[in-house]
């Protein structure tokens, strides 16, 4: 139960997402995403005792500094995650993660991960080295894919994507790097459905990311996430079952869009 508390705080970061890495880098055709963009979210916990219990709080943002990595300007992500309330009584979660990425092919070069979870702490930082695939932990050096991502590195990557001539159904997948360890993962597209939210109604790109099984999750696509169906694809709404219960993350509040939010309905 209690890391199931710990992982909603921060759900919508770990969703890896996006394309296989290739032998070269790739360079994005369309950033669609600026510095200064922040998006606030609430997380809501249900169970057979409980009904829209909020739980924590979230901050996806990218932040305004600009830090050169190998002569490179880089994208400042920054995603935070804390518990609120109840929770904070028997379990307090305060979780921030950093990804500084390459500003044209949002290929990471440093990660930082800050993880307070009740009486467990972890912190790490890692430096990526893409030209001669290795990473870089304070624990541990380990050989990479090319062009592998961080967890938050990788959900920014997944909105570079172009879905328009894509069909329902059609898989993704991704190396992403976390723990000392690379994996891959993989997502499933869902088509277009309109959500509705306390901001509204809006046009949205529906998917299903593929997630560990373990102590949180019974089955591998317990997760649909929705993301604007505009130039933005900004995230907008996730939904989980979890081992006890079911997670829902909903956007509350979102400023420094790149574009006009053309997805609202209303």
């Amino acid at each position: 139960m209690k890391k199931a508390i710990a992982y909603i705080c921060f759900l919508l970061m770990l969703v890896p997402t996006g394309l296989m890495a290739q032998d070269t880098i790739p360079y994005v055709d369309e950033i669609p995403f600026q510095r200064g963009e922040t998006g606030k979210y609430r997380v809501y916990y249900d169970s057979w005792f409980t009904s829209g219990i909020s739980a924590g709080n979230g901050i996806i943002s990218i932040k305004d500094d600009v830090r050169q990595f190998n002569g490179r300007n880089t994208f400042h992500f920054e995603v935070i995650g804390k518990s609120v309330g109840f929770f904070n009584w028997f379990f307090k979660v305060n979780d921030r993660f950093e990804s500084f990425a390459d500003e044209e092919t949002i290929v990471p070069y440093h990660f930082i991960r800050r993880t307070h979870e009740g009486s467990f702490i972890y912190e790490d930082e890692v430096d990526f080295d893409q030209e001669n695939h290795i990473a870089k932990s304070r624990r541990a050096e380990k050989p990479i894919p090319p062009n592998i991502k961080d967890i938050v590195s990788a959900f920014y990557y997944m909105r570079t994507i172009d879905f328009t001539d894509i069909e329902s159904g059609q898989e993704y997948l991704l190396d992403f790097y976390l723990d000392d360890s690379a994996y891959v993962s993989k997502i499933i597209y869902l088509g277009k459905e309109i959500v509705e939210t306390k901001l509204g109604k809006f046009r949205c790109l529906k998917f299903k990311p593929m997630v560990a099984q373990g102590e949180i999750f019974q089955e591998p696509y317990p997760m649909t996430l929705w993301v604007t169906d505009d130039k933005n694809k900004a995230p907008i709404l996730g939904k989980s079952t979890v081992i006890v219960g079911s997670v829902k993350i909903e956007l509350v509040k979102i400023r420094g869009l790149k574009y006009p939010m053309e997805a609202k309905l209303d």
